[in-house]
C-alpha cells in the first residue's frame, strides 16, 4: 500500500516512527568479498550484535555509518534539485568567479575549479565554516555569519534565534538540518550554539563478517630496477619532477640535494618507485595483534540497511510565525520534514548502493516501510517509489505554505569572503607543489 498526505499528517501527530529494514547482498553474489570503510590503523568497525535468526551474538561490520548515510541522502536530494525534480531551501556559496582564466589576481585564482557548494554538500550543513566565511550577495556583501551582530546579515541574525522552540529560521533556510541534525558550535555563540538531534537515522551493517586478506603487486614492463636510482626532486619548472642528475636537483636549506619522495632529505628514498616506476614486490596485508588481517575486505552472510525516522523528534520542534505560535503550523512543518525524510531515503536507494570501490550492494527486495503507531499497532508494507514520494512532499509543502510558513524555492546566494578564497588558493598551491593533499 502507499501513503497519503492525510495518513502522514495523522502519523506525525500520534505515531512513533517510520522504519525500514532492507536486506542486501554483494552485487557479485553471496560470499563475494566486499570492502567496508577503514578507520585508524586500517581497521574496520567490528562488533558483536544480536541478530534475528542467530541463537548467539554474531560479529558484524559497519558497511556505512549513520553520518555517511546522511551524506548520501543529502547528495541524492542535491541531485534531485539539480535535475529540477525538487524545490528545496538551500544556501549556496559560488566559487565560479575564481575559476582559472577569469582574470582574478594570482592570490585569488583557483588552480582547480570548485563551483558551487550548498548546505546539502557542506559537512556541517548551514552552520559549516564554508558558509559562515562567505558574504550575502543581495545584502551588499554582508557576512553571512559574524560575531558582530551589527555587521551580520539578516539571515545570520535569524539563525542566532534558532532553537527547538523556534525552528522556523532553519525551516526557511535549511530544513535538512532539522532532519539530519546540527550543532551550531562554530557560530557566534560557540559551544552554546543551537543543537538539533538527528530525526533520520540510517546505517548499513554486514552480518556474520569474516575478515579477508589483501594482496598487491605490479610488474613493470620496462623492467626498471631498484638500483637504477636514486632519483632527485627537480624544481617545478622541470617537466618530469625528477632527475638522475644531482646537479639538476633542488637543494634543502643545508645545501643537500633532495631525493625524490616526501621532500625531506632524511625521509625521502629516491627509489624509482617514488616516481611510480619499477616492480612492486607481491605483498599480503598486515595482521593485527589478534592475528587477523587488516584492510583485506570481508565476506558476510548478508548486509542490512536500517532506516528510522523518529516522529517524536519532529514533534519536539516548534515553528512560530511572526512570534506567534500556531499548532497547525507545527503539524504542517512536521509533515514536510517527514515527507522530506522519505524522499531522501528513497532517492538515495534509487541512486544505488555503490558505497566505495569494491563495495556494491544489491537490495534483495523493494524498499518497504513500516509505520509504528500506537503501542502494538504496526502498519506494514508501505511502498513509495521516488515519484510518489516527491508528490507527497510537494503536497505537504503546499499545506505548510497555506499556514504561512516560509519556504524558499531558490537558493540563498553567497560568495566566499576574499580571505577564504586566498586560503583555498594557498592550499591548492601547496598540494600541487607537494604532490599530496592534506586534510
Amino acid at each position: 500500500m502507499s501513503l497519503s498526505l492525510q495518513q502522514l499528517q495523522q502519523a506525525v501527530r500520534t505515531a512513533t516512527a517510520l522504519r525500514c529494514r532492507l536486506r542486501l547482498q554483494p552485487a557479485g553474489g553471496p560470499g563475494t568479498k566486499v570492502f567496508p570503510p577503514t578507520y585508524e590503523g586500517g581497521r574496520y568497525a567490528l562488533e558483536e550484535r544480536r541478530m534475528p535468526g542467530y541463537d548467539h551474538p554474531v560479529r558484524c561490520v559497519l558497511m556505512d555509518s549513520v553520518q555517511s548515510q546522511a551524506n548520501r541522502m543529502e547528495e541524492a536530494l542535491q541531485q534531485a534539485v539539480d535535475d529540477g525534480r525538487l524545490a528545496l531551501p538551500l544556501v549556496e556559496v559560488d566559487f565560479t568567479p575564481y575559476f582559472p582564466g577569469n582574470g582574478q589576481p594570482e592570490d585569488m585564482r583557483l588552480l582547480e575549479p570548485i563551483g558551487r557548494v550548498s548546505s546539502l554538500q557542506a559537512p556541517h550543513r548551514i552552520v559549516d565554516a564554508i558558509l559562515r566565511d562567505s558574504v550575502v550577495i543581495q545584502e551588499q556583501g554582508k557576512p553571512f555569519r559574524s560575531s558582530n551582530v551589527k555587521q551580520e546579515s539578516s539571515y545570520g541574525r535569524r539563525l542566532r534565534e534558532a532553537a527547538a522552540h523556534h525552528a522556523t529560521p532553519l525551516f526557511e533556510l535549511c530544513p535538512t538540518a532539522l532532519l539530519f541534525g546540527m550543532w551550531d558550535s562554530t557560530g557566534p555563540k560557540g559551544g552554546l550554539g543551537a543543537k538539533f538531534e538527528r530525526a533520520m537515522v540510517s546505517e548499513i551493517v554486514g552480518i556474520n563478517a569474516v575478515l579477508g586478506a589483501k594482496t598487491s603487486s605490479r610488474i613493470d614492463p620496462l623492467g626498471i630496477q631498484l638500483k637504477a636510482g636514486p632519483l632527485y626532486r627537480t624544481p617545478p619548472t622541470e617537466p618530469l619532477g625528477w632527475t638522475l642528475d644531482p646537479g639538476k636537483a633542488v637543494k634543502d636549506n643545508k645545501g643537500r640535494h633532495v631525493l625524490l619522495g616526501t621532500g625531506r632529505t632524511s625521509e625521502a628514498t629516491g627509489r624509482p618507485s617514488e616516481a611510480n616506476h619499477g616492480n612492486v614486490t607481491p605483498t599480503i596485508s598486515e595482521r593485527d595483534r589478534q592475528g587477523e588481517f587488516l584492510g583485506g575486505g570481508v565476506t558476510i552472510d548478508y548486509a542490512e540497511q536500517s532506516i528510522v525516522l523518529s516522529l517524536p523528534a519532529l514533534r519536539r520542534l516548534r515553528f512560530p510565525i511572526n512570534g506567534q505560535h500556531n499548532p497547525k503550523a507545527d503539524e504542517a512543518a512536521w509533515t514536510v520534514l517527514a515527507a522530506l525524510g522519505l524522499c531522501a531515503a528513497i532517492l538515495a536507494d534509487d541512486a544505488g548502493l555503490d558505497l566505495r570501490s569494491r563495495c556494491l550492494l544489491w537490495p534483495q527486495e523493494p524498499l518497504k516501510w513500516e509505520l509504528l503507531g500506537r503501542p502494538g499497532e504496526i502498519q506494514s508494507d508501505i511502498v513509495l517509489d521516488a515519484e510518489a514520494a516527491l508528490r507527497l512532499f510537494m503536497e505537504a509543502v503546499d499545506e505548510a505554505r497555506k499556514c504561512g510558513l516560509p519556504w524558499r524555492t531558490t537558493p540563498l546566494q553567497l560568495q566566499p569572503a576574499p580571505e577564504l578564497v586566498k586560503l583555498v588558493v594557498k592550499s591548492q598551491q601547496l598540494a600541487q607543489s607537494q604532490g599530496t593533499q592534506e586534510e
